[in-house]
């Protein structure tokens, strides 16, 4: 026999539909059942196959049937949150599914082949705590369904709520300390300890009311119950403040939301009304009290009235008025108004100043007296203002006071034409007053300003300047008197008005400081060239002024006395090539002699009245061939563009050869002209030489013009070139330019030459005064160097050059020495003994030649700086030694060695006669000697030369 499939789901969906209890239990039932028919529709058709099933992993796992499973209501959605895991008895795949009852909101979506189950809607706990679902499990064939339900799990996502809100307290003033008047109860939607609510009252910030500070300081609350207390020694007053604000904090246990911990808050504010009760005494409005008693009062007159009420506003009891003293019967009060009234005639009162104590009692409600309070009312006795100020003059009461006087009275004089008084009849602080002058600012003041009853008024100048009769011709000014210290402010006003005289206080001042004029030039004589205008605010003859013209420029001008107009003289002629800029003073003066002073300007304008013309009607140019040469004429107009000259060739010959600058008066040839073979083609002449006929037109209105014939000789280029070459050519057209100049050339080489001399002159001097100092050489003793000499006056090139380097080394090391040079010059023989010397003619003959030769004793002057180049042996001083580097000195020539230094210089007796010798002892020839003299000779000549030139 054979089961259909449909039968066992059939079975299996029944199995399903147990309660929650025993899910595990019918679960497993069905199992087995399903097992069982399975086998027997096996054994029957020969063919076995179960449906696929849950895995059962209990309530702590992720994966399985959702049985008994869990989420948390902050789980965010999109996230995966559960596997559905399953298996087929024959290991065919199997597919998942999810199904949810009809109406109900689906918040979990199954991939079919893993069977991940994803989280689609937000979760809210309070709203919903547990879905009910129906998972699927298939292979294709058989299909399996399980009822799961899912627990929705708490966090801490709610805030605690108030109940029967707003808050409004009505607490009587009277409550006693400590006492609770008031009940607050929050709720929390969430369970556990986020679901628990406690309670305190926030404290208040510095920067809120000092009463709601006040009040939280008042109050306590129970922080389980939220009970509202008031705090242990404190109370409530209405009188001070009737309403007070509590803010209530309700707090929860605290849980965790999206992994945190946080514990959630809320406020409410209760408002407690203070209701009044019977416990302040009356209170007076208004205090403190002053009532006045007028002359003109009589009995029943009200003076006053004061004014208290209950301090219990809420529940007021009457109140009674009474005097306690001070009235000295002259004053009652009734006591329901409260109204003081006068009982007799104020000339019967004996104070000025009377002191009520007047008390408010309240009346309870069995006409008790409750509570009362006492004040001081003051009553002073003060005569009626029924007078107000008056001024008087010197024929009684007046209101109009009249002066005549000259401007500008000195500051500080007291205006004596002016005799006012001012009274008040009323007495005391009635009769106080002050005085004001209403008018131009700052020009007068009055004192005194405050009087008592009567005063005399004077009147002081403070601004004299302002006093102008230029500006006014009188001046009108209010004299006010006004009360001080009375309610009515009584006041009088009196005009005071002041006639001006005028006096020369003013200076002819000209309507510029200066003025500037045009005329042409060639205007006849009396033309008129200015109009200066200077007024005087004066009256009368102060303000007539005459005028007056004066200055270095003025003598070509002259200037009517009352008009002011200022004509050229009759004989004037104004040419504006000779001067064009005139500049005088002018003088306004009134009949006191007052005057000022104005500056005038007068330009000559130019007029086209020369026409250009040039140095020569006929003149001489040379032009090289690609170079222009310039002609200039000169226009003696003064100013542009009379004076602009513009250029033009009239006429030529041969014609259209020449271009010409209209600016410069360059004249060209035309630009195909390159060559003298082209210039002798279109003359067919040898001499080049061509006529211009160039006209000088200048731009003035109107132009006049000029013309001259230009001789041009054409020349080809030479081989000069640059500055050089122009300036030989432009020589020839003026040869004296070109003699000017060399002759300055010659007188600058001149000067110059002077300057050096002068400057080696003052050298040289500065040096003969420096004194000789004697400079010993101590020389290492050497061997005596035998010379080899080639035959007759021949010389060896190498020992030549070699001598040469090192007289050069020697020179540039600066070395004075001869001995250290390398290799030593070979001295001449030593002469024999000089005779003695004699005051004879050849001495004097040394002397003039010894201004020529160097000496070795005591050079002086020239011969100092002739020894530079000569080396001494015996003792050289001062700038002798520098002589003395390069040629050997003569030491003591006498007799007829003299005579033969003339053309031979002698050799000191230092050198050694054994360093002349051979090195085979032989005599040096007539012939070395011969050669040895030859060549001193030449270095002295040639030293001397040095010197001189």
């Amino acid at each position: 026999m054979m089961i259909s499939l449909n039968a066992v789901v059939n079975l299996t969906k029944t199995s399903h539909c147990i309660s929650h209890r025993s899910l595990r239990c019918s679960v497993s039932s069905v199992f087995l059942c399903y097992l069982m028919l399975s086998l027997k529709y096996s054994v029957f058709s020969g063919k076995s196959d179960f449906a696929p099933y849950f895995y059962d992993n209990g309530s702590g796992s992720n994966s399985g049937n959702m049985a008994l499973f869990s989420l948390a209501e902050d789980t965010a959605v999109g996230t995966h949150v559960y596997t559905l895991n399953g298996s087929d008895p024959e290991g065919e795949p199997v597919t998942y599914g999810m199904t949810f009852d009809k109406g109900s909101k689906e918040c979990f979506s199954v991939e079919p082949k893993s069977g991940n189950v994803t989280l689609v809607e937000s979760l809210d706990r309070e709203v919903q705590d547990e879905i009910v679902a129906c998972v699927t499990i298939t292979d294709g064939r058989n299909k399996v369904m399980e009822n799961v339900r899912v627990f929705i799990t708490d966090v801490n996502d709610e805030k605690p709520e108030f109940l029967n809100r707003p808050f409004i307290v009505d607490v009587p003033e009277d409550v006693p300390s400590g006492s609770s008047f008031y009940r607050v109860q929050a709720v929390d939607r969430d369970i556990g300890s986020g679901g628990s609510v406690s309670y305190f009252l926030q404290e208040r910030n510095l920067h809120q009311l000092s009463f709601r500070l006040q009040s939280s300081s008042k109050f306590t609350i129970d922080g389980h119950s939220g009970v509202l207390r008031i705090r242990p020694g404190e109370s409530l007053d209405y009188e001070l403040a009737r309403t007070h604000f509590v803010t209530v904090v309700a707090k929860d246990g605290g849980g965790k939301y999206h992994g945190k911990y946080q514990v959630m808050t809320s406020t409410a504010i209760v408002t407690i009304n203070v209701l009044d009760t019977q416990d302040s005494p009356p209170v007076f409005v208004g205090t403190p009290y002053f009532g006045f008693v007028y002359e003109v009062s009589v009995p029943g007159s009200e003076i006053f009235t004061v004014f208290a009420k209950d301090g219990d506003q809420n529940s007021p009891n009457p109140v009674h008025y009474s005097i306690l003293n001070g009235s000295d019967g002259f004053f009652i009060i009734n006591s329901t108004s409260g109204s003081i009234s006068l009982t007799s005639f104020p000339v019967q009162l004996r104070n000025e100043l009377y002191e009520l104590k007047v008390q408010a009692s309240e009346v309870g409600p069995d006409g008790q007296f409750v509570d009362f309070a006492v004040t001081t009312v003051t009553i002073r006795v003060v005569d009626l203002n029924n007078h107000p100020p008056t001024f008087y003059g010197e024929s009684g009461p007046q209101n109009r006071f009249e002066l005549t006087m000259y401007e500008h009275p000195p500051e500080g004089e007291i205006l004596r034409g002016l005799k006012i008084t001012v009274n008040d009849s009323d007495q005391g602080a009635n009769a106080k007053f002050r005085l004001f002058l209403a008018g131009p600012s700052r020009v007068l003041r009055v004192v005194p300003q405050t009087v008592l009853n009567e005063a005399q008024v004077t009147v002081i100048v403070e601004n004299s300047t302002a006093i102008d009769y230029e500006k006014y011709q009188f001046l009108t000014f209010k004299l006010l008197a006004v009360e001080i210290d009375t309610p009515e402010r009584f006041s009088a006003t009196a005009d005071i008005v002041i006639n001006l005289l005028d006096t020369n206080d003013n200076v002819p001042k000209f309507s510029s400081e200066f003025y500037i004029a045009r005329i042409p030039e060639n205007s006849p004589g009396g033309s008129n060239v200015v109009s200066v205008t200077a007024a005087d605010p004066d009256s009368g003859l102060w303000g007539e002024v005459k005028y007056s013209i004066y200055g270095s420029g003025a003598d070509l001008f002259l200037i009517h006395p009352t008009s002011g107009i200022i004509y050229t003289q009759p004989w004037a002629s104004l040419d504006a090539e000779v001067k064009s800029k005139y500049n005088f003073y002018v003088k306004a003066e009134d009949t006191e002699g007052k005057y000022s002073l104005a500056e005038v300007f007068v330009t000559v304008l130019d007029q086209n009245d020369h026409r250009p013309e040039f140095n020569q009607n006929l003149l001489e140019k040379t032009m090289i061939i690609g170079a222009p040469v310039q002609i200039q004429a000169v226009d003696e107009d003064a100013e542009e563009p009379n004076n602009i000259i513009e250029y033009s060739i009239m006429k030529a010959d041969p014609d259209d050869i020449f271009d010409i600058n209209s600016s410069t008066g360059e004249i060209k040839l035309k630009p195909y002209i390159r060559s003298m073979e082209i210039v002798q083609n279109i003359t067919r002449q040898k001499d080049c030489r061509w006529s211009v006929l160039v006209q000088a037109r200048d731009r003035g209105t109107p132009s006049f013009s000029t013309t001259a014939v230009v001789n041009i000789d054409i020349t080809k280029p030479n081989g000069l070139k640059g500055p050089m070459a122009a300036f030989l050519m432009q020589s020839r057209e003026n040869p004296l330019k070109a003699l000017g100049l060399a002759v300055g050339f010659i007188s600058v080489m001149v000067l110059l030459t002077v300057l050096i001399s002068t400057l080696l002159f003052f050298r040289n001097t500065k040096s003969n005064r420096i004194r000789p100092a004697r400079r010993i050489i101590r020389r290492r003793a050497k061997e005596p160097r035998h010379w080899s000499f080639r035959p007759a006056f021949g010389h060896d090139r190498n020992n030549d050059e070699d001598h040469d380097d090192e007289d050069t080394t020697d020179k540039l090391k600066g070395n004075n020495s001869i001995s250290k040079a390398k290799r030593s010059i070979p001295s001449a023989p030593v002469l024999p003994p000089p005779p003695p010397p004699a005051a004879t003619g050849p001495q004097r003959i040394q002397r003039d030649h010894q201004r020529e030769l160097p000496s070795v004793s005591g050079p002086t002057g020239s011969q100092r700086d002739h020894q530079r180049d000569m080396p001494s042996v015996s003792g050289p001083t001062g700038s002798q030694r520098d002589h003395q580097r390069d040629m050997p000195s003569v030491s003591g020539p006498t007799g007829s060695q003299r005579d033969h230094q003339r053309d031979v210089p002698s050799v000191s007796g230092s050198i050694s006669r054994s360093s002349i010798s051979r090195s085979d002892g032989t005599g040096i020839s007539s012939a070395l000697v011969s050669e040895l003299k030859m060549k001193i000779e030449q270095k002295i000549i040639e030293a001397n030369r040095g010197y001189y030139y």
